[in-house]
């Protein structure tokens, strides 16, 4: 086996385009009154429209015209004002159609771009060849029975959108940062739920290598349904071996498409890669031309919120934050929109996105809630950062006490619960000074130590005295108050 040293990685360059299938969020099919929801018994949702019966005719459902549009306004495509659908004929068991209605030669978007940051921090500009409407098959289910393959035609006819980028990406992580940020758009723009373990986005993986400095591109190798951005980056590096290895022996690389065993994390043959000639594209004859008018997408582009990078570039700029806090908070819609009106009550920004990205996203986690399901308001949690700006509380107790008390306890504010918890910060210099003083004179030793330049037993200092004081002290001042006392000291 062929060890794949930098050497070689100089020797070759990865080529990869991707064709990312987006399961719309709308409730009924692409061209029926059909159920389009997630989860129903098999063959539950269907209907003659759905079963490809003959005399059926489709009708188009007009809520996937907008959501492809926009789609293609959120990754900076033209949109086509003329377009139409096509029949790709091909035959699957669960295709009771025996052809899928897609976009061909109008596609309903082109020429994007969604741009990424790589390993070495640089911004990478993916380039998107297309993006067009088209209805899903069904499934096959092998597993079922000891002697048939069963279907379920509930998927049949549901609908989906096809963004094929072109062949931009050089690594597994910049295909992993590409399809991130795909699952992040649409979600904000809210026409996917982009959950991967349900199907709501399959990916298929195009992949080439080519000697370094070539303009002409190697035989490409499709890897089909990749369900998850891990197994994405897997199959890209695999292949990457193993079409160096066959390079490299002088041997010869056949244009298959591939299936990605997730336990192995290798490919193997399908079949031979179709071109576009084996699926006899002609239009839709049951469905009409479509025609957009310019004012329907430029209501439609009103319409869509603040978009990830741009809440990037405004958290930047308008809280200073940096970029890394500043991607995080915007990495989930619904947690952009907590922060957003956090920031209207209580304007310490930093104070406010450490509290989201620490104490709030971990509680999210822990307990699997989402954000809409989170009672605890974006006015109240302020109130408790601004405790800690007032210097009424410490951090570690607002974090460990007073947090967890107002989750359960959301009408309440935060002062009524830290007075309860008996946690507020005793503001009595008088009262701390004697604190203070009990704790240098029970290590005379340390405090010798102290006066010979050893500053570090400050910290044995300010831990007995959060215990003496229960943590009810600001850290700030009472450190302020130890270094005074202990100067005075002979």
């Amino acid at each position: 086996m062929t060890i794949i040293t930098d050497s070689l990685t100089d020797k070759y360059e990865l080529v990869v385009g991707l064709e990312v299938h987006v399961q719309l969020s709308t409730y009924s099919k692409i061209f029926s009154s059909d159920s389009a929801s997630f989860g129903a018994g098999p063959n539950e949702h269907i209907s003659p429209v759905s079963l490809g019966l003959p005399g059926t005719l489709p009708k188009l459902n007009k809520k996937v015209v907008e959501y492809a549009i926009k789609m293609g306004l959120a990754t900076n495509c033209q949109i086509n004002n003329n377009t139409h659908f096509d029949r790709k004929n091909y035959f699957y068991a669960d295709l009771p159609k025996g052809f899928q209605t897609t976009q061909d030669s109008q596609p309903i978007c082109h020429s994007g771009f969604i741009d990424v940051k790589t390993d070495d921090q640089n911004i990478r500009r993916i380039r998107i060849h297309r993006i067009h409407m088209e209805d899903d098959a069904g499934k096959s289910m092998h597993d079922q029975d000891e002697f048939d393959s069963l279907i379920d035609l509930n998927r049949a006819g549901v609908p989906l959108i096809e963004i094929v980028s072109e062949p931009d990406i050089r690594s597994a992580a910049e295909a992993a940062a590409y399809l991130n940020e795909i699952r992040k758009l649409v979600r904000y723009i809210d026409i996917c739920d982009a959950n991967m373990e349900e199907g709501s986005i399959r990916c298929d993986a195009n992949i080439s290598i080519r000697l370094k400095g070539a303009t002409e591109y190697g035989n490409r190798c499709e890897v089909k349904n990749l369900n998850s951005i891990r197994n994405l980056q897997r199959a890209i590096e695999h292949e990457f071996i193993r079409q160096t290895e066959l390079l490299e022996k002088g041997e010869y690389i056949d244009q298959n498409t591939l299936n990605f065993d997730a336990e192995t994390g290798k490919t193997s043959p399908l079949r031979s890669k179709e071109t576009a000639n084996d699926y006899r594209y002609f239009p839709e004859p049951d469905l009409p031309p479509l025609l957009i008018d310019q004012k329907y997408i430029n209501e439609l582009a009103k319409l869509l919120p603040e978009l990830p990078s741009k809440k990037v570039e405004r958290y930047m700029s308008k809280f200073a934050l940096s970029e890394y806090d500043a991607i995080l908070l915007s990495s989930e819609k619904e947690i952009a929109n907590y922060f957003d009106e956090l920031v209207i009550w209580n304007n310490n920004y930093k104070a406010a996105a450490n509290w989201v990205i620490g104490p709030l996203r971990s509680y999210l986690q822990d307990s699997s809630t989402s954000v809409s399901d989170f009672k605890l308001e974006p006015k109240t949690l302020a109130g408790l950062i601004q405790l800690i700006d007032n210097g009424k509380l410490n951090y570690s107790l607002a974090a460990s006490k007073v947090f967890p008390a107002l989750i359960e306890n959301p009408n309440s504010t935060a002062e009524e619960i830290a007075i309860s918890l008996q946690v507020l910060i005793d503001t009595n210099d008088d009262d701390l000074a004697l604190l203070i003083e009990e704790v240098l004179n029970s290590y005379p030793d340390k405090v010798k130590e102290y006066k010979q330049g050893k500053k570090g037993v400050l910290g044995l200092f300010m831990g007995d005295l959060m215990k003496k004081s229960k943590g009810k002290i600001n850290p700030q001042v009472a450190n302020k108050l130890i270094i005074e006392m202990l100067d005075l000291r002979s």
